[in-house]
């Protein structure tokens, strides 16, 4: 009872300073605010549980070759094949494999990202129909009916969630390998969409591909994920060793399909945890930054707090002067601080659900997981956690008075004084809040500057004027040169449009495609490897002439593609400025010959006639500047365009430059299309500007949300330090009168205080990168993508925060200036 008493006497005792009391509530639920939310956002990324059954039974498996820079190689048929065959620790194996897919008969004609599954897929991820039924075993095979499960999100964004959708018929082109009809048969519970965010899944059958004769054979044709579950009583260590051996002794027996300069890898790890790796560093390296911002605000709040006592040093020493205790007073202050940040976690929790919500947002850009983030009860218990932690840290703040001494108050002139342990304390809190901004501050400062180099990074493309549109290959009923033909009719229509410069077609969109292109191995007249050695790889891209035009991109040597090159017998191709340099060095890459050498592209569809025009050798007719279309900085690549007269149209761009507003062509574009074929998808129109921008969206992100942190930080720090210098000023009122009083010049006090307030912002920043440059080592030790700022984002917050620093301190020194002689010295 007697607590509740102290909270009566300690509610009574704040509403006499209101001011003070909505200061303190507002800074701590700035603090705990932050941290509940980004709580939120860490456990339901990272450690809220899957819906998938049993899920710390369910692995993911990779293949990796980092000797040629590719950490998921993906599997072939004949590896899981004998994966399936030799290794016993795993019950059972599901295979994905992401494929895009036109898809006519739910509405508009669209693309969408699909995945193909065998009819194990989904027991082994152990997921549920929220509507019909999943693919099963009795759903594989080549004589099957083609069947397709909807994705939650793709059912209830695009298609309102509606039941009908059940027992439709959809048909599904895949380009070049033809189509397939196929029902819909459910839609899959929300689930997290791993490997990729697909909108539908089909079974094998849907695929042409999938059944050729070369993917079901071809041990280099690599193109699916691999899922496993444990079998009971296994750990997942002794999985990863049955698997190693087993893919030891596949790497022996198949020598060929495994380069030793490849360095070919096989591991697992829970699924969860797979999920999770992309978005773990971001969130972990968020959740210390609010931990720096409540540090902060706690610092901040204490110092409040012990100028609060210094105001009450009267009535705490009566207090203790009657036979109050220690532990009566302390009991006191606890009751005063648990109101004040009870209050504060109040607010900052009801303020968290917006910005949990603002945050999910940002965090889908790295974890699919964040899309469903839902607010749960744990945001109150983080709330409550942080109040009492914080109302605990301040009631032990101030020191107090007993009975028998003053333990930092003392008697004077019939009154009582703080003496210097106060503002110790005070600085120390100040410095501690500097030092926690400069963190803060260095790396916003680092995340900014390098997406300022990204931003203005040169592409060589004529980003602004160039509008890409995705006008997919559609080859129902159609040979190749028809599907030729009709891209060519809607660049003579397009070209026609007023404002259009140039248009053309391309395979894929630069940035927004990357990765979707052919990496392949080639060689070159004269070219020889050392022993050992494998042929250079380098993107195949297919266009049409004007390509480079379109994209303002000029051709260095040689001419660009005509309407006769297709027809000709002897196969012709542009290649990337430095690939001629590569491959030609101080010599003329024109009329000189590349020609394919990779394995793989006796899996690729087409007649045979067709398959050796694709590796015979291809004469050199131009040399182009390199068009980087995968990485926002530019690299040298090596590429190799073909004419689309010769060409496999897989997916199909059309670009179109204008000197008008690019976004009017939209519509007349659309309409162009769809009035040669009303089947033909016309989508994401946009700028290569915009797309680029998209790009950086994640880049974008990380500068923002660190840079109001910082900002908040700081704010917070230069708040704490004009504070303690006022309540310096306050305390040697009496101090300065007499110094003034003896002929010191008010200019010399002025540069005094702000000296002091230097001197503290000196010891934060010295504090600051000492801590900073311990914890990002640590962190580098466990996560890979954590850097070191360089030199110039550290020197920039350290001027930054000594600039604003100086101009926090110039108020109360200005303050100290000004004091009147006969005033200070009659003042106690």
């Amino acid at each position: 009872m007697s607590f509740f008493r102290d909270l009566r006497v300690a509610f009574y005792s704040l509403m006499r300073t209101k001011g003070l009391a909505i200061t303190v509530i507002l800074t701590l639920a700035l603090g705990i605010g932050a941290n509940a939310a980004i709580f939120t956002l860490v456990r339901g990324v990272l450690l809220k549980p899957l819906v998938n059954r049993d899920e710390d039974r369910l692995i993911y498996i990779r293949q990796s070759a980092l000797g040629i820079g590719d950490d998921n190689t993906t599997f072939s048929v004949p590896e899981i094949q004998d994966l399936r065959a030799g290794v016993k620790t795993l019950s059972a194996f599901g295979d994905f494999s992401t494929i895009g897919f036109t898809m006519i008969g739910l509405g508009e004609p669209r693309e969408v990202q699909a995945g193909v599954v065998s009819g194990t897929y989904f027991e082994v991820l152990g997921l549920h129909p929220v509507l019909g039924r999943l693919i099963e075993p009795q759903d594989d095979g080549p004589k099957a009916d083609g069947v397709v499960v909807l994705t939650y999100r793709f059912w209830t964004t695009t298609l309102k969630k509606d039941p009908s959708v059940l027992g439709k018929t959809v048909r599904l082109g895949t380009g070049p390998m033809g189509d397939r009809s196929a029902t819909i048969i459910g839609v899959l519970e929300p689930s997290v969409p791993y490997p990729q965010d697909t909108e539908i899944i089909a079974n094998v059958v849907t695929s042409p591909h999938h059944l050729s004769a070369t993917m079901i054979t071809g041990r280099v044709h690599r193109m699916t994920e691999l899922f496993g579950r444990l079998s009971p009583g296994v750990t997942l260590d002794q999985a990863r060793a049955e698997l190693r051996s087993v893919y030891g002794a596949m790497t022996k027996e198949h020598p060929e399909a495994y380069s030793p300069k490849a360095d070919f890898r096989i591991g697992a790890k829970l699924l969860r945890d797979e999920i999770t790796s992309g978005a773990r560093t971001v969130l972990l390296v968020l959740l210390a930054a609010s931990a720096l911002v409540f540090i902060i605000a706690c610092s901040n709040v204490a110092n409040l707090i012990l100028t609060r006592t210094v105001r009450r040093e009267g009535e705490l020493a009566i207090r203790a002067a009657l036979g109050a205790s220690t532990g009566a007073l302390r009991r006191m202050l606890l009751a005063e601080s648990l109101l004040l940040c009870g209050a504060g976690a109040a607010l900052g929790v009801m303020s968290a659900q917006p910005m949990v919500a603002v945050l999910a947002r940002y965090a889908s850009r790295f974890s699919v997981r964040a899309l469903d983030l839902t607010v749960d009860s744990s945001m109150l218990w983080v709330g409550a956690a942080l109040a009492i932690v914080a109302a605990v840290i301040l009631a032990f703040v101030p020191r107090l008075p007993s009975a028998d001494r003053s333990n930092g108050i003392s008697l004077s002139s019939g009154s009582l004084r703080i003496t210097g342990s106060t503002s110790r304390r005070q600085r120390i809190f100040a410095v501690t809040q500097i030092a926690a901004s400069f963190v803060l501050l260095a790396g916003a400062s680092m995340l900014i500057t390098t997406l300022i180099a990204l931003q203005t990074a040169q592409t060589g493309l004529d980003t602004r004027h160039v509008l890409a549109i995705n006008v997919p290959a559609m080859s129902y009923g159609k040979t190749s040169q028809q599907v030729v033909d009709f891209y060519k009719e809607s660049i003579r229509r397009i070209d026609a449009l007023p404002g259009v410069n140039k248009t053309a077609f391309g395979i894929s969109a630069p940035w927004r495609d990357a990765g979707s292109g052919f990496g392949l191995q080639f060689s070159a007249d004269g070219h020889v490897h050392a022993p050992g050695e494998e042929d250079p790889r380098a993107h195949s891209r297919v266009i049409s002439p004007g390509f480079f035009a379109a994209l303002g991109v000029p051709i260095i040597a040689g001419r660009d593609f005509n309407d006769l090159d297709g027809q000709s017998n002897e196969p012709v191709v542009i290649v990337s400025e430095t690939l001629a340099q590569r491959m030609f060095p101080n010599q003329d890459a024109l009329n000189r010959h590349v020609y394919w050498t990779d394995p793989v592209l006796k899996f690729f569809p087409g007649t045979e006639l067709e398959k050796s025009r694709l590796i015979a050798p291809h004469r050199i007719i131009g040399v182009t500047a390199d068009i980087d279309d995968e990485h926002v900085v530019p690299e040298p690549i090596l590429t190799v365009y073909t004419t689309f007269e010769e060409g496999l149209l897989f997916g199909g761009r059309l670009f179109v430059h204008t000197g008008a507003n690019p976004y009017s062509l939209v519509t007349p574009v659309t309409r162009i299309i769809r009035d040669m074929s009303a089947d033909q998808p016309v989508e994401h129109a946009a700028t290569l500007e915009d797309i680029r921008a998209e790009v950086l969206t994640p880049d974008r992100l990380n500068s923002l949300v660190f840079g109001l942190f910082a900002a908040v930080a700081l704010a917070i720090a230069l708040v704490g330090v004009a504070g303690v210098l006022a309540f310096s000023v306050s305390a040697r009122t009496r101090e300065f009168g007499i110094r003034l009083a003896l002929g010191s010049q008010p200019g010399h006090l002025l540069r005094g205080v702000i000296a002091e307030g230097a001197v503290m912002a000196v010891a934060g920043v010295l504090a600051g990168a000492a801590f900073g440059f311990v914890a990002a080592r640590l962190a580098g030790s466990y996560f890979l993508d954590v850097k070191m700022p360089g030199a110039l984002p550290v020197a920039l917050s350290a001027f930054v925060l000594l600039t604003a620093a100086v101009v926090a301190s110039w108020l109360p020194a200005a303050r100290a200036a000004r004091i009147d002689v006969m005033q200070a010295l009659r003042a106690d």
